[in-house]
C-alpha cells in the first residue's frame, strides 16, 4: 500500500512522513480511528514508506524490492498479528500459521479497506469467536529477536489489539517498554477503551479521522468509476466510511428516498395501521439496508434544518428531495428536527446491538409520529 492509494488524511500523512524524514519515528504507535477510518490502509502505506529504498519527500517509490514485496505483502521484516478463529482444514499448529497467513495477505490485496466483519467472513469464521491468542505474544518475541533479513527496520504491526487474550497483552508490555533497536510496533483499532491502559501507556497516538464527504465522493467517482449523483449519495450515507460506501454500491439502487416520503407523511398521518406494515417491510430488509435507512432518515433531517436556518447554499440535497426537505421545513422547526434525529439515533443504536428490527421500527415510528404533529 502507497500513500498515493489512500484518500484524504493530508495531515496525518504529513506527520508521519516529518517522523520518517526527522529521524523522530516512535518506537510504539496507536493508529486509532473510528470505524470505517483508514488505520490499516495508513500503517500499511507507513511500513512500505520506511522499508523503502529510494522514498520520496510525499510518497515511497513503489518500485525497489523492498516496495515491490510490500506491496505484496510478503516483507519478512514485516510481520502481522491480527485476530483469528480456526480454518477449516487446518490440522497442525505449523500448518495453520502458514494458512493463516497466507489468507491474511490475500484478504489485504482483495479488500485493503475491509473490517474485522469482512475479514471474518473472508476466512469463513464468522461464527467463531475471532481472538490473538497468548501463544502470538511468544511469536512476537520470538520474531524481533532476530536480526532484520533485508530491511533497516523490523515492523510489527498488530490489528485489532484489543481481540487479544490477556496473557498476550502482558506479554508484549516489556517488548513495547524496551523494544530492540530499529523495530517498530504498530497497533491498529478502533476501540481505545477497550486496550489496557499499560498499552496506551506505551505508544505514540496518531488519532485517524473518517473522510469528509467531498473526500470520499472524489475516490468513488475517480477510482470506483462511479456516476457522480450515485457517489455523492453514497458518501452521505457512508459518512467518511470508505468501506461502508463500497458495500452501499455493491448492492441494488435503494429507494430510500420513497420510503422515507412514505414514511414521513405516515407519521404525520398517524396512520399506525400502515406503520405496522411498514415496520414488517423493514424488518425484512438486510442489516446494511436497515441502518442505511436510518442515516439517509438522520442526513434528510440535518438538511431539512440547513434549510431552515437559511444555508440552503450549503445544502447537499437535489430534485425531489429538494422538494421534499423545502415543504417538510414549512412544518418543522428545530426542536422537532433535535428531538427527531436524537430518536433515530438511538433506534441505530439498538438496531446495531441485534434488537428486533420491527419492534425498533415500530416503536421509533409511534414517537415520530408524536413528535412531529405536538404543537
Amino acid at each position: 500500500m502507497l500513500f498515493s492509494q489512500i484518500p484524504g488524511l493530508t495531515e496525518v500523512k504529513k506527520v508521519l512522513l516529518q517522523a520518517v524524514q526527522n529521524n523522530h519515528v516512535a518506537h510504539a504507535q496507536l493508529f486509532l480511528g473510528a470505524e470505517g477510518a483508514l488505520n490499516l490502509p495508513l500503517a500499511l502505506a507507513y511500513t512500505t514508506y520506511l522499508h523503502c529504498q529510494n522514498p520520496g519527500e510525499a510518497d515511497a517509490c513503489g518500485v525497489c524490492a523492498a516496495c515491490s514485496k510490500n506491496l505484496k505483502f510478503i516483507h519478512p521484516d514485516t510481520h502481522f498479528v491480527f485476530p483469528i478463529g480456526n480454518i477449516k482444514g487446518s490440522k497442525d499448529e505449523e500448518s495453520f500459521k502458514i494458512e493463516k497467513l497466507k489468507t491474511w495477505r490475500s484478504f489485504l490485496l482483495q479488500q485493503p479497506f475491509g473490517n474485522i466483519e469482512d475479514w471474518a467472513n473472508f476466512y469463513g469464521g464468522e461464527d467463531k469467536q475471532a481472538n490473538i491468542s497468548k501463544e502470538e505474544s511468544r511469536e512476537i518475541v520470538k520474531a524481533l529477536s532476530l536480526k532484520p533479513f533485508e530491511s533497516k527496520n523490523k515492523m510489527m504491526i498488530i490489528w485489532q489489539p484489543e481481540y487479544m487474550h490477556p496473557s498476550a497483552a502482558n506479554g508484549i508490555l516489556k517488548i513495547l517498554e524496551e523494544p530492540t533497536p530499529n523495530t517498530y510496533f504498530i497497533l491498529i483499532t478502533n476501540a481505545g477503551d477497550r486496550l489496557l491502559p499499560t498499552i496506551l501507556s506505551r505508544t505514540q497516538l496518531i488519532t485517524v479521522p473518517l473522510l469528509s464527504d467531498t473526500e470520499l465522493e472524489q475516490y468513488l467517482i475517480e477510482h470506483m468509476e462511479v456516476d457522480e449523483k450515485r457517489a455523492g449519495k453514497a458518501a452521505q450515507l457512508a459518512d467518511g466510511n470508505l468501506n461502508l460506501s463500497f458495500k452501499i454500491l455493491s448492492k441494488e439502487e435503494d429507494n430510500n428516498t420513497q420510503r422515507f416520503i412514505e414514511w414521513m407523511r405516515t407519521c404525520f398521518k398517524k396512520d399506525f395501521i400502515t406503520l405496522v406494515s411498514m415496520a414488517d417491510e423493514y424488518h425484512n430488509l438486510d442489516k446494511l439496508s436497515q441502518r442505511g435507512m436510518l442515516t439517509y432518515s438522520i442526513n434528510m433531517l440535518r438538511e431539512t434544518l440547513l434549510h431552515l436556518s437559511g444555508a440552503s447554499a450549503i445544502n447537499r440535497t437535489r430534485g425531489e428531495e429538494l422538494q421534499f426537505v423545502q415543504n417538510f421545513g414549512k412544518v418543522l422547526n428545530w426542536q422537532k428536527i433535535e428531538k427527531s434525529v436524537q430518536l433515530m439515533s438511538e433506534a441505530t443504536y439498538h438496531l446495531e446491538r441485534n434488537g428486533s428490527a420491527k419492534m425498533i421500527f415500530l416503536d421509533l415510528s409511534v414517537n415520530l409520529s408524536k413528535t412531529l404533529t405536538t404543537n
